[in-house]
């Protein structure tokens, strides 16, 4: 699966959400909605790690691990649509930045 039709998916669920909270009666999210909501998927994910190693006791915290990474991917995914980021061009500069940061130290 390419990456572009990773994006779209995300997308595409973001797109029914959208109209389940239309459905509901409730507020549709925002941009800063999906801010916080991805902070909380931070936290989340915080909690399964520490879990994993053993600070915190949570039944299953291996699988819980790989469903919340994708929920923070899907988050990234949707907000980077949102505020018009190029996520996949984004992130090739900034690897390439990186790259070269490193290579700089490791040259000095």
């Amino acid at each position: 699966m390419e990456f572009s039709d990773i994006q779209k998916r995300a997308i595409e669920v973001r797109e029914k959400y959208s109209n389940l909270e239309k459905h509901k009666g409730t507020k549709e999210w925002s941009r800063e909605d999906l801010v916080r909501g991805f902070v909380g998927d931070v936290g989340d994910l915080v909690k399964l790690t520490m879990a994993e190693d053993g600070v915190r006791n949570i039944d299953d915290s291996k699988n819980k691990i790989a469903h919340e990474l994708a929920d923070c991917l899907w988050s990234i995914i949707v907000i980077a649509d949102k505020y018009d980021v190029d996520l996949k061009e984004s992130f090739l500069k900034t690897m390439n930045e990186l790259d070269q940061r490193i290579d700089s130290e490791l040259n000095s």
